[in-house]
């Protein structure tokens, strides 16, 4: 599975993987892929520092990257305490009812509430970028669209390639207006936040319009068969995020979840802004299907639906309370139905893009 792209980077397989989890990073990274590290949980400097430093001890000198969210506009001089305070009270009020109904006891007393999304504050991705150039990434990747040139230009500076999500044809084109060196073209069927356009349609759109800056190929893919579907379509590598969820090295701290996710169908996720206030597809619950009822009060935009699900989301996670309790996660969940080692994932995938080939080869006779 290699590519113009993945020998560049001096990789083994164009096998980029996404993950929140710096021990899923460095074993994809060691199993002759790319790792990359996303950022968007940490709030502190010094905590992304120390996972840095972890991956620096366990990734053997091989190659991995770091994802970031920053937004396409920038907002300056407001606060976090200032935005929260926008949320009207009816939302906050739907949030307490929906705990109550079911039942989901508080925090303890002094116990914080965990992740809150701020990763989509510039200042905290700039606080980021400040402490992961200090290490040898290899590449930057953004999720919110191109970062702002100032940022493409300091990772340049760095030898670091920058990388960006793309939805539509002509996000692609922005990014490569922007100087973005490579593409992620995102499909519908892919966790967390995604576009209108499925992978299949969505991959040779985008490869025709950024030509010849590499793309990969991204959502619903989590078999070696996809994978070659992918490079035949004009991708230059795969960029997998769900798949590596149920892995052993994954750190979920949950049972519950990950036997839900090992248990669901690829009909069992939804779009919904009930997470970030964006659309990203997650697994189905009560809670997704609450704030889709015409009743509600309706998710707010991002970032304060974000802010107000904060503390529930921890709530939901601490208790395990499982009709509520859910992830980011593709359509390719389907698939995810063992624990597997992040070395035994790839052993599959290279056997099925192996079978792909081959299956190929046989049809246009040259097997």
């Amino acid at each position: 599975m290699q590519t113009e792209l993945s020998n560049a980077l001096g990789v083994e397989h164009a096998v980029f993987g996404f993950t929140p989890f710096p021990a899923v990073a460095a074993a994809i990274t060691r199993a002759g892929g790319f790792g990359v590290l996303g950022a968007v949980r940490y709030t502190a400097p010094d905590e992304l520092a120390r996972d840095l430093d972890w991956m620096q001890e366990h990734t053997g000198g091989l190659p991995y990257g770091l994802d970031v969210v920053m937004p396409a506009k920038k907002v300056e001089g407001v606060t976090e305490a200032e935005v929260e305070a926008m949320i009207p009270e009816g939302h906050r009020r739907f949030v307490t009812e929906l705990l109550d109904k079911h039942q989901v006891p508080p925090l303890a007393e002094g116990e914080a509430s965990g992740w809150r999304i701020t990763g989509w504050m510039e200042q905290v991705a700039r606080s980021q970028l400040d402490v992961a150039f200090d290490y040898p990434i290899k590449l930057l990747a953004n999720a919110l669209g191109s970062p702002p040139a100032d940022v493409i230009r300091r990772a340049h500076d760095h030898g670091v390639l920058v990388a960006a999500l793309a939805g539509s044809p002509r996000h692609a084109r922005h990014h490569k207006a922007a100087g973005i060196d490579i593409v992620v073209a995102q499909g519908y069927e892919a966790g967390g936040h995604t576009g209108e356009i499925a992978t299949m349609v969505l991959t040779p759109e985008v490869v025709a319009a950024v030509d010849p800056l590499p793309v990969l190929a991204a959502g619903g893919i989590g078999t070696g068969e996809q994978i070659a579907a992918g490079l035949a379509l004009g991708a230059q590598g795969v960029w997998l995020g769900s798949l590596w969820l149920t892995t052993e090295e994954a750190d979920l701290h949950s049972r519950r979840l990950t036997a839900k996710l090992l248990a669901a169908g690829p009909g069992d996720t939804v779009r919904s802004r009930a997470l970030t206030g964006k659309p990203a597809r997650q697994l189905r619950t009560e809670w997704t299907d609450a704030w889709d009822e015409p009743g509600g009060p309706g998710p707010l935009p991002m970032p304060l639906q974000g802010l107000l699900v904060a503390e529930a989301n921890s709530r939901i996670q601490r208790y395990e309370v499982e009709p509520l309790l859910g992830t980011p996660v593709g359509q390719i969940v389907g698939r995810m139905n063992s624990e597997r080692s992040v070395a035994a994932v790839f052993d599959d995938l290279t056997r099925g893009f192996e079978r792909a080939v081959d299956r190929i080869n046989r049809i246009a006779g040259r097997a």
